[in-house]
């Protein structure tokens, strides 16, 4: 009897934290977007658009990957506007402007940063093991995972990378997804169309004199890589250089230990780039709420409300 008051006690405590949290997300998401429905539906949704963002980036803060436990915990009022069949669906619709809330965050964050940090990171969709007979993500040709080779972490991986740019105070400005074996220098040329005048500090995975001559020329970004100790003219990066790289390594560290990014539960490609965006869009509003509130942003492992 005793051990059943206690359960009934944890599960009400955490009805009331998920509950908490999501009015919290809600009215941040609210501070940068005033229209609550982005998509035309025909019939009047019970929960609007931005709504259904703020329970799926909350789900995310609270560590629930799993929908079944979500919709367990979620209290009546919330769970009565929508039906778990239809979730998913939803939130897959409306990637893009998830994806424009994590933009706008950003841009309210970052403001005059003019030093960024890029870098890359190994993105598993299943063990090597199971990699010859595995399909998922394997719906399109262009976007299915493949094969390539992690040297910082000296291990062979089947999946995705996640390429990104925070800036030095740690705010992811820009992502992408590319298959395993797309090299880390290819994604300049995306950053290329985002960035202009600043400074981009990079590894020795991002070394070209070719592509550090182009970007500084058309987009006025100085790349600032360290050089091989056989290159001619060698010398050290300059350790403040050196120090701000590490920040996007405890990022990546973060979203892996706290927001365990590389857990995966999609099958389409559809849905684990959704996964993706909403662990980064769930970060950079924990560090947005962190800067209203006057502590440090990139104290994550902390309650919101």
């Amino acid at each position: 009897m005793v051990y059943l008051l206690v359960l009934k006690s944890k599960i009400t405590n955490t009805m009331s934290n998920l509950e908490f949290s999501y009015n919290k997300i809600l009215g941040t998401l609210h501070q940068v977007e005033s229209k609550e429905n982005f998509l035309n539906q025909i019939r009047k949704l019970k929960l609007s658009d931005i709504e259904l963002i703020a329970l799926n980036l909350t789900s995310e803060y609270l560590g629930l990957d799993s929908e079944y436990e979500l919709f367990r915990r979620l209290p009546k009022h919330i769970s009565d506007k929508i039906e778990r069949s239809v979730y998913n669906p939803r939130k897959k619709g409306l990637f893009f402007y998830i994806e424009s809330l994590r933009v706008k965050i950003a841009d309210q964050i970052i403001a005059d940063d003019n030093y960024f940090i890029i870098d890359s990171m190994p993105l598993e969709v299943c063990k090597m093991s199971g990699a010859n007979r595995s399909t998922i993500c394997t719906e399109s040709i262009e976007s299915s995972p493949n094969h390539d080779y992690c040297a910082s972490q000296q291990m062979r991986f089947y999946g995705y990378k996640l390429h990104s740019v925070c800036s030095s105070t740690g705010v992811f400005k820009s992502f992408d997804l590319t298959p395993a074996s797309v090299h880390d220098i290819h994604y300049l040329q995306d950053v290329k169309q985002q960035m202009n005048d600043c400074v981009l500090i990079g590894d020795k995975g991002y070394l070209s004199q070719t592509i550090q001559v182009d970007l500084f020329e058309i987009r006025n970004i100085k790349l600032e890589v360290p050089m091989r100790k056989n290159q001619l003219n060698f010398k050290q990066m300059q350790w403040p250089l050196w120090k701000a790289r590490k920040r996007i390594e405890t990022l990546f560290s973060q979203l892996c230990d706290q927001f365990q990014i590389r857990r995966n539960y999609a099958k389409s490609f559809k849905g684990f780039k959704l996964r993706i965006l909403s662990k980064l869009t769930t970060l950079i509003v924990i560090q947005w709420i962190n800067l209203q509130d006057g502590r440090n942003i990139n104290n994550l492992k902390i309650k919101i409300a």
